[in-house]
């Protein structure tokens, strides 16, 4: 409901807003007057290439895993337990390379709140992988064929009563529960609190508030080294929310790469269904989480669209049109989707250019798309973002990634509407390549 005599925003002007929150961040004690205004030409840079205009320089913006554990001399494994030690390397990466974005170190993620909730949807470094390592997701079907009217009758419930304590040990106790809803009623109320008197399911909430406690502690040390490095280097973060294509939320973790494939085939009807009933929620999420952060910019990585996961036809049918309604949402309420195109799109460029999407409001960051053809269907209609390969950083020599930057430039980058970053997510990289990326970004992109 709008208050009476309070005009509702359009989307244009909600944008504007998170623009100015994003600019003016309140969590950020800025070192010097230089660091301030480093931090607002950044922002105004990437806020230029997404409205399509000719910044003053483009946006050199890699995407960065592990990187900085690895070129400071510490594993991944200390960076997600060590907080000393995680400030310490990312501090050390921004100081040495100078991106134009945080690498925030929110994405070594807590390795403490996995260890007690006995997460078992992924391995990570020293739990399963090699302590200097990235994660490892553990395929499956956590959600079962036969589940699917369980989930589109309530996600929550089926969330909390058959996914999570398959993917949480300590919340195995959690399948006694009955759904919330039942709570309707006085005289129903008891027969609902007696579940959570049973020794198992006490001891999954205990679990849950003692990775609470350590949640708490990791966002407080990890918020604080963000804001620090933001405040000394005049950084802004590239991410603010988080949101998924309906397709990948259930096919990455809940049914499984084979199960969603098979589910395409068998029951193409119930995945419908469930897709339209994840669209809400994948929005609420990309708003709630954004919005939090005081930043326009939504992360949206796509898993299972890209060419040899699904024809074109199927790619049409069971990817893309709730896709489109997560981006539409977002873009109604003045958030920036900042899609991450991994792997290839060369047979499917034509649905990102799709009329219906607002101009200047998304931007695509691409892996393996070949950017000449990305400028072509893209160009003038969206910004993109791309494609330094990781593999380059790794295994070439500076020479090699330098003239790879300027001939990319060279090709797309000259009009606008584009920002420099890595094909993939960079955990490992050769510094004297990184170096040279940032280099010759900065250099050609003027």
């Amino acid at each position: 409901m709008v208050a009476e005599g309070r005009r509702e925003l359009s989307a244009d002007e909600k944008y504007e807003e998170r623009f100015k929150a994003w600019m003016s961040p309140a969590n950020v004690q800025f070192a010097s007057a230089e660091a301030e205004k480093a931090y607002k030409e950044r922002v105004q840079l990437i806020k230029d290439a997404v409205e399509l205009k000719k910044p003053r320089r483009i946006p050199v913006c890699p995407n960065i895993g592990f990187f900085p554990a690895n070129y400071a001399g510490i594993t991944a494994q200390e960076a997600m337990y060590d907080y000393q030690k995680l400030g310490m390397a990312w501090k050390k990466y921004h100081e040495d390379f100078q991106p134009d974005c945080l690498a925030s170190c929110l994405l070594a993620t807590p390795g403490r709140v996995f260890d007690i909730l006995d997460y078992r949807l992924y391995r990570w470094p020293g739990h399963g992988t090699p302590p200097n390592t990235p994660y490892q997701c553990v395929e499956g079907e956590y959600m079962l064929e036969d589940e699917y009217d369980a989930l589109i009758r309530d996600p929550s419930a089926y969330w909390m009563r058959c996914y999570l304590p398959r993917v949480f040990g300590a919340l195995e106790g959690w399948k006694n529960l009955a759904p919330l809803t039942d709570l309707v009623e006085m005289a129903f109320a008891g027969a609902f609190m007696v579940p959570i008197g049973m020794p198992e399911v006490q001891r999954s909430f205990e679990a849950l508030l003692e990775a609470g406690r350590a949640a708490v502690e990791w966002i407080q040390a990890a918020g604080a080294i963000d804001a620090e490095v933001m405040g000394t280097y005049g950084v802004p973060s590239l991410i603010g929310g988080f949101s998924k294509a309906p397709f990948d939320t259930l096919g990455d973790t809940l049914r499984g790469t084979k199960g969603i494939m098979l589910d395409v085939y068998r029951r193409p009807g119930k995945l419908l269904k469930a897709m339209e009933k994840l669209v809400p929620i994948m929005v609420e999420m990309g708003v709630r989480t954004a919005t939090m952060a005081g930043h326009p910019m939504v992360f949206i990585p796509l898993h299972k669209g890209a060419d040899g996961f699904l024809s074109r036809n199927d790619f049409a049918k069971f990817y893309w049109p709730t896709l489109k309604e997560v981006l539409l949402g977002l873009t109604a309420e003045g958030l920036v989707p900042l899609v991450f195109v991994e792997g290839s799109y060369n047979q499917r460029l034509d649905f990102l250019a799709d009329p219906d999407l607002p101009q200047g409001r998304i931007v695509w960051m691409f892996d393996q798309t070949d950017m000449v053809k990305v400028k072509e269907v893209l160009g003038g209609g969206a910004c993109f973002a791309g494609n330094v390969p990781v593999a380059l950083l790794k295994a070439g020599t500076p020479s090699e990634v330098h003239a790879y930057v300027r001939d990319l430039i060279e090709k797309v980058g000259q009009d606008g509407g584009f920002i420099l970053t890595t094909g993939g997510v960079v955990d490992e990289a050769e510094p004297d390549n990184f170096r040279a990326m940032i280099e010759a970004g900065k250099e050609y992109g003027a």
